[in-house]
């Protein structure tokens, strides 16, 4: 009688797509054993002293990773929560929050961890997620309200004097990442991305102005399949990095949101660093840093490493 039979890629606890096997694929390496098997990393960028700084989701602790791999705790465990981080030109950090899941903000503190400022309060009603600085000083975030039917969240910017939040892409079901790079086709030259964690989709949108989409300018550029997307980052091409939570790997797209190549984790079959959730690529190399937990698995949380396609961005000149 005719019937299915396992093989080692359906025995996978997260095969990957049809439509995604034959991209160019690496396996990154273990960079880094963090040594809290509850903690649950997010926000990775680096500083202007090329240490890596990332949050701990579970505890809203920052903390910081030297080239010489000496961890330590830039803000402990405080009850305003993170998920998302950037630094600022005079070298204050931003942490966004989705607090309790009621009541979300944007705070800074300075690189030590001392005088927090609140940037977008808690009263605001949003779940902040993430963030990222644009060429003017103000920043994009993400609101991470909603669910898949019902789409509550989106991106939203805050000037440079901090006394305005403005929408830029409502109605997202749980907006996510939110990462921004150099288009030359748009008259500020920049190009914003977005991933929908609840509906599975990563967002191009051209920009006319800082909070404007240009005509035509707002594309859904691509659709996931299984666990959702979660942080984005681009390089100096203008590719973009989509790390999927749930499934131990990064997507890669070019800046007109084709995929052309993919990051895996190690042990993912087997169910081992799946809740890959941001990325770093270190400035002035394509050396990319992944940071990844077990979640409901064993194996703790881990920092890997693997080559990006080109090397980050510059800083905006704010920065």
């Amino acid at each position: 009688m005719p019937g299915l039979c396992h093989d080692a890629l359906t025995r996978s606890v997260v095969p990957v797509p049809p439509c995604e096997r034959a991209l160019h694929t690496v396996e990154a390496e273990p960079f880094f054993r963090i040594p809290d098997n509850a903690m649950v990393p997010e926000g990775a960028v680096f500083d202007r002293h090329d240490n890596l700084l990332f949050v701990d989701a579970a505890s809203g602790r920052v903390l910081r990773l030297t080239p010489q791999k000496q961890l330590s705790i830039v803000l402990p465990e405080n009850t305003l929560g993170a998920s998302g981080l950037a630094v600022h030109k005079d070298g204050r950090l931003f942490i966004a929050s989705v607090g309790d899941m009621h009541r979300g903000s944007v705070r800074a503190i300075n690189p030590d961890g001392t005088t927090t400022q609140i940037i977008v309060a808690p009263e605001a009603g949003f779940l902040t997620n993430d963030l990222v600085f644009d060429n003017r000083g103000g920043f994009y975030f993400t609101d991470s309200r909603g669910s898949s039917a019902e789409p509550k969240g989106g991106v939203f910017y805050v000037s440079p004097d901090y006394r305005s939040v403005v929408p830029v892409l409502p109605g997202l079901a749980v907006g996510n990442g939110v990462a921004i790079c150099p288009d030359s086709t748009s008259p500020d030259g920049t190009l914003l991305w977005a991933t929908e964690h609840g509906k599975n989709r990563l967002h191009r949108l051209r920009l006319a102005d800082a909070t404007t989409i240009a005509p035509f300018g707002s594309v859904v550029a691509y659709s996931f399949t299984g666990p959702a997307p979660d942080g984005a980052r681009v390089d100096r091409e203008g590719n973009v990095y989509v790390a999927i939570t749930g499934q131990g790997r990064v997507l890669v797209f070019n800046r007109n949101g084709l995929p052309v190549g993919q990051i895996v984790l190690p042990e993912r079959d087997r169910g081992h660093n799946l809740k890959s959730t941001s990325l770093a690529i270190r400035p002035g190399s394509d050396e990319m840093f992944i940071v990844a937990s077990g979640g409901s698995e064993p194996g703790g949380a881990t920092i890997f490493r693997s080559g990006a396609f080109a090397p980050a961005p510059l800083p905006y000149s704010h920065q």
